[in-house]
């Protein structure tokens, strides 16, 4: 349990490092989107941790932080249908951001090469321009799958 505890707390403070939290802040204005549930829009970020931001720390450091309900929309799909799209606040966004980029730093060198699904910088594209190098070079087999694992 210790040794969990402090990979947590090391993650954690990782995760809060001035540039980890600098490149979390530049990825949600980029990403832009519409407010959550409390109607701060991405514009108000800046500001709204230049007041709150030692606060919402403690909170993550002391694990009291927690998110707010996801605001609930319909999209319309190209087909005439809708699609139900949740939207965080904008801080869930940072907060998640913060911990996404930590988890990604410390994990991502593991990964096989050729692994493409939900990795940074990697996509659907290079999976099949990879898969169709190695054809050229007479591989004849491809593994696609999809693993569930269920805890009892």
């Amino acid at each position: 349990m210790t040794s969990d505890l402090n990979l947590s707390l090391s993650l954690l403070e990782r995760a809060l490092e001035k540039e980890n939290l600098q490149r979390a802040f530049n990825q949600v204005v980029r990403n832009k989107g519409a407010p959550g549930i409390d109607g701060m829009p991405v514009e108000d970020l800046e500001s709204h941790l230049r007041h709150h931001w030692p606060t919402l720390r403690q909170s993550l450091l002391d694990g009291t932080y927690q998110p707010k309900p996801v605001k609930r929309v319909e999209i319309p799909k190209g087909d005439g249908t809708k699609r139900a799209l949740g939207i965080p606040t904008v801080i869930d966004r940072f907060v998640q951001q913060i911990i996404a980029q930590a988890l990604s730093a410390l994990w991502e060198p593991h990964f096989h090469p050729s692994s493409f699904g939900f990795r940074p910088a990697r996509s659907a594209q290079q999976a099949v321009k990879y898969v169709q190098t190695l054809q050229r070079e007479k591989y004849e087999w491809v593994v696609d799958l999809d693993l569930k694992i269920l805890l009892r």
